[in-house]
């Protein structure tokens, strides 16, 4: 009997791949994602969209608008000095410290003087040796106009017996020179009185001069003042110009600040004004404007304003930092709201106003704008709310974003 061998099919499992069990699986896991970022997506849109956001919310009503011009600056005094010696010479002590206060005359510092004062005795004593020539002079003056007047009165008789026949010629040469040698005798007296005289004004300058110098080796306080910074200490050389102490007069300080050369228009002297002191930014100090700069600096585009306070905080320093609020208009019980509710849209003033839930931009026609308030001319009227996204918030307002008021 013939075989016959038979080949049954194949029976191998198809690639992995090709698993359609797992393809579905795979499709399943897939399409949960896409549910899930669908979802997530929705999410996110409902809340931008749909979802009601907090907003800080002010009810507008009637107030007080003032207008103010910010600077910047440092608290000066009006009066300072700086005091230092005129002439070079070792500093033999120094009489007061910072924080000292000190009377007009008082004594502050002091000069070495001892060689000064050696001058200032040599030039008293030459002074009295030109006196002492002075009055030697003078007598020899009163002893040759004796003589002169003995001259002329051996002349005269000689003279008068001349004419009588009884004297001889001889004589009368004798009388007249006599009288000539007296005169010649006064004249030299007299000059000699001119140079001592001229001496003695020397020696009088050189004296002066001398004790100036050793009146220059103390230095007094021009006026009353307090001392607020001490350089120099007793040992040391100091030289014309160089700085031992300074000084400030304390009967009016003031913040010399930078302003804005755009509002100088609208600053005047008398104005009144705050002053905040970086040292204490929780209070505010009134002040008045003293005085105005009458040169912008060229690079800052800034002027000077110097603002006077009237009353410091306890504790100062020539030189602190300080903002000045300078008042410079002000209008009472207007329609008000404050400066962060405004919304700039296309180069237009406006702010979100509530509308039965919602957000709604509205445009704005401003007044008069205070460093809080402002002024609304036109748009708002009181009683209706304003709203501000509330501090923190990513999410910025747009029209008809529902919204609840924060906490």
């Amino acid at each position: 009997m013939k075989r016959t061998d038979q080949t049954s099919p194949s029976t191998s499992p198809p690639p992995s791949g090709a698993d359609p069990r797992r393809a579905r699986r795979r499709s399943g896991r897939l399409l949960l994602k896409l549910v899930a970022l669908a979802l997530i997506a929705g999410g996110l849109l409902y809340k931008l969209r749909f979802a009601a956001i907090g907003v800080t919310t002010h009810t507008v009503g009637r107030a007080s608008v003032e207008a103010e011009v910010m600077g910047t600056g440092t608290l000066e005094a009006r009066l300072k000095t700086t005091i230092s010696p005129k002439i070079q010479g070792r500093l033999r002590e120094v009489l007061v410290d910072q924080n000292d206060t000190v009377t007009t005359g008082q004594l502050l510092a002091r000069l070495d003087d001892a060689e000064l004062k050696e001058q200032v005795a040599v030039a008293e004593a030459a002074l009295n040796a030109a006196n002492a020539t002075v009055e030697r002079v003078r007598a020899e003056e009163a002893r040759a106009q004796a003589v002169l007047k003995l001259a002329q009165l051996d002349f005269a008789r000689a003279e008068d017996l001349r004419r009588a026949d009884v004297a001889a010629q001889a004589d009368f040469d004798k009388a007249v020179e006599s009288i000539r040698v007296a005169e010649a005798e006064l004249q030299r007296a007299l000059a000699a009185i001119t140079e001592a005289d001229q001496q003695r004004v020397t020696a009088s300058k050189n004296l002066a001069y001398h004790q100036a110098r050793l009146a220059d080796t103390e230095l007094r306080s021009p006026w009353e003042a307090l001392v607020v910074r001490r350089d120099r200490d007793p040992g040391e050389v100091v030289v014309p110009g160089s700085s031992i102490l300074r000084l400030i007069s304390t009967n009016e300080l003031w913040l010399s600040a930078w302003v804005d050369e755009t509002a100088m228009g609208r600053v005047t002297t008398g104005q009144t004004a705050q002053v905040v002191f970086r040292s204490d930014p929780e209070t505010r100090h009134a002040g008045t404007v003293a005085r105005l700069g009458r040169e912008a600096d060229r690079e800052t585009r800034e002027f000077l304003v110097d603002v006077r306070v009237d009353e410091l905080p306890l504790r100062w320093a020539v030189g602190q930092r300080g903002e000045v609020y300078i008042h410079t208009a002000r209008e009472e019980s207007v329609v008000a709201v404050p400066r962060g509710f405004l919304v700039w849209r296309d180069g237009r003033a406006g702010a979100f106003v509530e509308v039965r839930g919602r957000a709604q931009w509205r445009a704005l026609e401003t007044g008069l704008q205070g460093r809080r308030m402002l002024e609304i001319q036109q748009g708002l009227e009181a009683g209706e709310v304003v709203l501000r996204p509330v501090p923190g918030s990513r999410m910025p307002l747009r029209d008809g974003q529902r919204v609840k008021p924060a906490a």
